[in-house]
Parts: structure tokens; sequence; C-alpha cells
């Protein structure tokens, strides 16, 4: 069974940095195309940023762009959301997912193979 494992969520104040990990297990991890999204309550799923499969390609959320990025590390399984220059709007719960072959642009859509279980973000004014 294929799990991802979020990471570094926490409380910030505004104009802080977070680096967010995702820790995938139970199968190889370079053939996944790999993406982050955020939600809350009272919004639906909102897509963040994604990875092609080598992490030669990436795109980022206009409401995001400049201030994060990813990053992944295939030797070590893991893909990294670097959150700079927080904004309270950015408050949400953040997941990874992956998507057998997915390109950067593609992920966008949100249709993916598997989700992790999420981490918060809570960012104060």
């Amino acid at each position: 069974q294929v799990q991802l494992v979020e990471s570094g969520g926490g409380l910030v104040q505004a104009g802080d940095p977070l680096r967010l990990s995702c820790a995938a297990s139970g199968r190889t991890f370079s053939p996944y195309g790999m993406g982050w999204f955020r939600q809350t309550p009272w919004k639906e799923r909102e897509f963040v940023a994604s990875s092609s499969r080598n992490g030669g390609s990436t795109y980022d959320a206009d409401s995001v762009k400049g201030r994060f990025t990813i990053a992944r590390n295939n030797a070590k399984n893991t893909v990294y959301l670097q959150m700079n220059t927080l904004e309270p709007e950015d408050t949400a719960v953040y997941y990874c997912a992956e998507k057998y072959g997915g390109g950067a642009l593609g992920i966008r859509g949100g249709t993916m193979d598997y989700w992790g279980r999420g981490t918060q973000v809570t960012v104060s004014s």
C-alpha cells in the first residue's frame, strides 16, 4: 500500500517561512509526479504546486507564485514545499499527492492516485 506522510506544518506569523515535507513509502518514488494542495472548511481543495517525475518541470499556482517552491529528492522518496513570506490567506491543511506519470501542468486538476493525510499550516496576521 502506498503511503504519503506530510510534516512540517505549524503556527507561524505573517511573513515567516515554513518547509513542508512529504515522505513516500510502499513504491518507487521516481515515476510519480507530485503535487501539493490545500483545503479549508470553507473552501474547496486548491492546487498549490506540482513537480514532474524527475523534478525538471514545476508549476505554481498564481496565489503562491514567487513565494512557494516545490522540490523533490527521489533518492529520499521525499517532496518538499518551501513556503516563504506566508500570508494569513495561506492558512489551510496542506496535502501532498502523487500521480503516476503526472506532469507539472496536468497535476493542477487534482486527479491524483494517492493522497497524504495532510498537515495544518496556520498563519497569524
